[in-house]
């Protein structure tokens, strides 16, 4: 099993030794660097999870060191923490303000020690695979809720929504307004699984205008028709009036020739393994994509389930 990688940069051998004890004690792999030169050395070979920092070294001190990793882009989501002595309020504040995740102040408790380092991988793990611009979980733990459904036989329908006439939209009001549709879709999902569905139930964010969620198969035309219903309440506020009035935004398809698009829509194709037998993701990704072409070729928001037993 994979053990997360932690590297220690201070030149005190005995606060070294006594970090080192408790984190391998809990699993961890740890690593010591005795100085800032070469703790830049060694986050660039070894590439660990997270590194724990004293603000006082020799040569180049810690703060240093931290400004230079953030401003390395390849250690963006690589965690690090301070640590500080008691009376250095100042050193927290700056640590914090040049991109530390934490601080640890100097005498530390070992409980404290490994709570601030567990918490600290779990943020990060969990910012490394939502979606940037929702928060939702990406596809990653789409991939790994649904692998875990199948594995363990529990009956589930898969909900895949995608909004109609996205791209004219972004192409005609701009990429910012583009994500302010993409977050009220997400908030929208949220609410009604959350009002109609059950504890449990989970929602993701395959990425643009793709989302998914998987709930019970009695929770599914409750869900369905209350995102219907809010979504196409909601999104005629993105819209200027004379827009709204007409129906449509004016855009050029990609021969450069003018053509009306409808007013944002929702479509969502419901795929459930109550009446089929789904091995992988992948079978469930590939049917929930059939469907969701024939939702498409409709007018206006709606949703259709896979009615098939084989």
């Amino acid at each position: 099993m994979y053990k997360k990688k932690i590297l220690i940069i201070d030149d005190t051998e005995l606060i070294v030794k006594i970090i080192k004890d408790i984190l391998e004690t809990a699993d961890y792999n740890v690593i010591s660097a005795s100085s800032g030169e070469e703790g830049l050395i060694k986050v660039e070979q070894e590439k660990p999870d997270l590194v724990i920092l004293d603000v006082v070294l020799p040569g180049m001190d810690g703060f240093q060191v931290c400004r230079m990793l953030r401003n390395d882009d390849r250690n963006n989501l690589m965690p690090i923490i301070i640590l500080t002595s008691q009376c250095d309020e100042d050193d927290k504040l700056t640590g914090l303000e040049l991109g530390a995740d934490d601080y640890i102040i100097k005498p530390f408790n070992p409980r404290e020690l490994l709570s601030r380092v567990r918490n600290t991988l779990v943020r990060i793990d969990r910012n490394r695979y939502v979606n940037p611009l929702t928060g939702l979980h990406g596809n990653i733990e789409i991939q790994t809720e649904m692998n875990q459904k199948i594995a363990s036989n529990e009956i589930f329908s898969l909900i895949y929504a995608d909004i109609d006439n996205f791209k004219a939209y972004n192409d005609v009001y701009g990429f910012a307004n583009g994500d302010i549709a993409i977050k009220l879709t997400a908030d929208i999902l949220n609410y009604n699984m959350r009002l109609f569905g059950t504890p449990g139930n989970f929602l993701g964010h395959i990425g643009g205008d793709d989302f998914i969620i998987i709930t019970m198969p009695q929770c599914v035309d409750d869900i369905c028709k209350g995102i219907i219903h809010d979504f196409d309440i909601k999104i005629l506020n993105l819209y200027n009036e004379e827009d709204r009035k007409n129906g449509y935004i004016i855009t050029t398809n990609r021969r450069g020739e003018p053509r009306e698009f409808p007013i944002m829509t929702i479509s969502m194709a419901v795929v459930s393994n109550e009446y089929r037998d789904f091995k992988t993701y992948y079978h469930i990704a590939e049917v929930a994509a059939e469907i969701k072409k024939v939702v498409k070729s409709m007018n206006g928001s709606c949703y259709s389930k896979d009615r098939r037993r084989c």
